[in-house]
């Protein structure tokens, strides 16, 4: 049995697995138990992740993101889906190892892949294990919203499609909200932009969602332009494999008074809330909003999960690593804030 002493450090906590369930050959998801103490920092949005500390002999441990595919509207416990991937270590650990009963220890939900309005028309699109993220949010639309919630979700095959009856019985409570568009490789070969195009494009005023491998989400991308969706009505979920260990504090970045007195000014504006805060050059965003006990979403702080990110309304940020987001994000304003430093004087800035 797996268990966990203490946390790692003061954001993490540990979480007993009530439930291991064998969604295919391949995925299995991980229900946690949350104690009432835990219950607030554990609230989540639909399509958030969290990130677990996966215990490895070589390393001592790895970090890893994975998508809760309960709803906060449905679901009693949160749970996450976990897909082996080839040569994966933490996935294939994971679905050999967890059992009920195990502790795991987990950061508290993060992520921006998160509709802000439940009642707005949804066309979703997933692949493989990107059905996680999705599903949370298609759960949660036909819960809480009351617009229509389009589905396209691609599989290698009818054995590898991931909530298969769960669809279905979602489908037969919503007849007149849920479509589900099942395309199956074996069958009909890896879906093309044109075949992407053709299944969207009754649907071209839905506010769009998609998670999956990039060469997928790239042909999505490439329809919904092709049919004039606009970039700002499409949102992606994108993860890479986490190098660095969200799990251990930070010791504080000492400032000289030489950056002191050069430091930037900065509007922040998160949840509702505006802070005014000094940015020295050095440090990132996620740095200085740390330091100032505000509860900024982050999880890597290395630019892989893109839970940090924000938009730029005024002043100009360079980032070290951005590799995560696409070119017509950036030409947006969003940035990461665990990787952006000032440029400009004064900036203002919306989580």
């Amino acid at each position: 049995m797996t268990t966990v002493e203490v946390p790692h450090g003061s954001r993490s906590a540990v979480l007993r697995v009530s439930a291991v369930i064998n969604e295919t050959a391949d995925a299995c998801s991980l229900v946690f138990d949350v104690p009432e103490d835990l219950r607030d920092r554990f609230t989540y949005q639909p399509g958030q992740f969290l990130t677990l500390r996966i215990p490895s002999e070589l390393t001592g441990s790895v970090a890893r993101c994975y998508s809760l595919a309960s709803s906060p509207y449905t679901d009693d416990r949160p749970k996450v889906t976990v897909k082996r991937t080839a040569d994966g270590y933490a996935s294939n650990w994971v679905c050999d190892n967890v059992k009920a009963g195990d502790e795991l220890e987990v950061l508290p939900p993060s992520g921006a892949f998160t509709p802000k309005d439940l009642d707005e028309d949804l066309l979703l699109f997933a692949a493989g294990s990107g059905i996680t993220p999705v599903m949370s949010i298609l759960k949660s639309a036909l819960a809480r919203g009351g617009g229509k919630v389009v589905l396209f979700y691609a599989n290698r095959d009818a054995e590898s499609v991931i909530f298969a009856s769960e669809l279905r019985e979602l489908g037969d409570k919503h007849p007149q909200r849920l479509v589900v568009v099942h395309w199956l490789e074996t069958l009909q070969g890896l879906p093309s932009v044109e075949a992407l195009a053709a299944v969207s494009a009754p649907y071209t005023e839905y506010r769009a969602f998609m998670c999956g491998p990039k060469a997928f989400m790239d042909r999505v991308h490439d329809a919904l332009a092709q049919l004039g969706v606009p970039r700002n009505r499409t949102h992606a979920e994108v993860f890479n494999s986490l190098s660095g260990d969200p799990f251990s504090a930070d010791d504080p970045v000492e400032i000289s008074e030489e950056e002191a007195a050069d430091a930037a000014t900065v509007e922040v504006e998160l949840d509702g809330e505006v802070h005014n805060l000094r940015w020295p050059r050095r440090q990132t965003l996620v740095d200085i909003m740390l330091a100032k006990g505000l509860d900024v979403p982050y999880s890597c702080q290395e630019g892989e999960c893109g839970s940090c990110a924000c938009t730029v309304l005024e002043g100009k940020v360079e980032m070290d690593n951005s590799e995560i987001l696409d070119p017509e994000d950036i030409e947006a304003g969003y940035i990461l804030g665990c990787q952006s430093h000032p440029v400009t004087d004064h900036l203002k800035i919306q989580f």
